[in-house]
């Protein structure tokens, strides 16, 4: 296989795959073997998953800390094993209950969540326990104790409200499982809840509007233009600083050594670089190399990430 493709690209996954499958199909579609995605998507969800190629995979862990936007539906007065609506029912709040419940208590119970929160992972999830992936252990039928993990709600918008269903916008940090959101506000209202579905509408920089399905990328690849929906890997650092090695530079660059003064083009005082800053690092045509970090005691840069073919 050729390894032609070096980037970023913004894939729609559509429900019924998981994001293994989007993954072995654009290996097909771009015929070529290192591609790796972002941050796992479930089999019934859709949304942006961003996915990276060629030496654009050693992004992967650079993008799964980006925080991340979703449109969820929660439904109220249910509780399922898998905390979302494709799982088994484990308790139904009776019609009376359910109908007490306000929209202004539904209302001020999930703004409540807005801010740091201790989340206890859901065993369908892929974390593993004692070298075990939860979910099969729950397939398995057994529960094991799951630490709670510290996540952040950035923002919740409640789009609509039509009781028992509850459409918002969440964003959230990495490791944030809305499934789980929902069953803890379903919880906290005391009427139980699971998330009816979800769309995740924005991984940092890529959102719903560019995102491409699979037979979209497919028909590109056979147009030969799938190349112009193929973003280098410097444009996800387009807010950082960039600066030019010279010929001495270009030697240490390329073997992902530190840079001193004497093997760059700019100053870092003058482009007004301050310490630990980091920056994009190119060669005299323009060929972007890595980022690296400004340590000004040593008036040294030095690599944080290479992006060599």
């Amino acid at each position: 296989m050729n390894n032609a493709y070096n980037g970023i690209m913004n894939v729609y996954k559509e429900r019924g795959f998981t994001s293994h499958d989007v993954v072995a199909k654009l290996r097909g579609i771009c015929r070529m073997k290192k591609i790796g995605h972002t941050g796992t998507l479930d089999p019934e969800a859709v949304g942006v998953l961003p996915v990276c190629l060629g030496s654009g995979t050693k992004l992967c862990d650079m993008l799964t800390d980006w925080d991340k936007e979703y449109i969820a539906v929660l439904r109220l007065g249910v509780v399922t094993d898998t905390q979302d609506l494709s799982g088994s029912i484990l308790s139904q709040c009776d019609a009376d209950s359910l109908a007490s419940v306000t929209e202004e208590q539904v209302r001020d119970v999930i703004m409540g969540f807005v801010g740091d929160y201790d989340q206890i992972p859901p065993m369908y999830s892929a974390l593993k326990v004692d070298g075990k992936k939860l979910y099969e252990l729950a397939r398995a039928g057994k529960e094991v104790e799951r630490k709670p993990r510290r996540v952040q709600i950035k923002e919740i918008e409640i789009i609509k409200i039509e009781l028992p269903l509850v459409q918002m916008r969440v964003v959230c940090s990495k490791g944030t499982y809305i499934r789980t959101l929902c069953h803890d506000i379903g919880s906290r209202l005391g009427c139980g809840g699971a998330m009816e579905s979800l769309e995740r509408s924005r991984v940092g920089i890529f959102g719903m509007e560019e995102a491409l399905t699979l037979s979209e990328l497919e028909r590109l690849r056979n147009e030969g233009k799938i190349s112009d929906v193929i973003i280098a890997p410097d444009a996800v650092f387009a807010a950082y600083k960039s600066v030019c090695v010279n010929e001495q530079g270009l030697k240490m660059v390329r073997n992902g050594n530190r840079l001193g003064a004497a093997q760059l083009r700019q100053n870092m005082q003058n482009l007004g670089v301050t310490d630990r800053e980091q920056v994009r690092v190119y060669d005299e045509e323009e060929r972007f190399y890595g980022v690296y970090a400004y340590h000004e005691a040593e008036r040294l840069l030095k690599p944080v990430k290479m992006f060599l073919d």
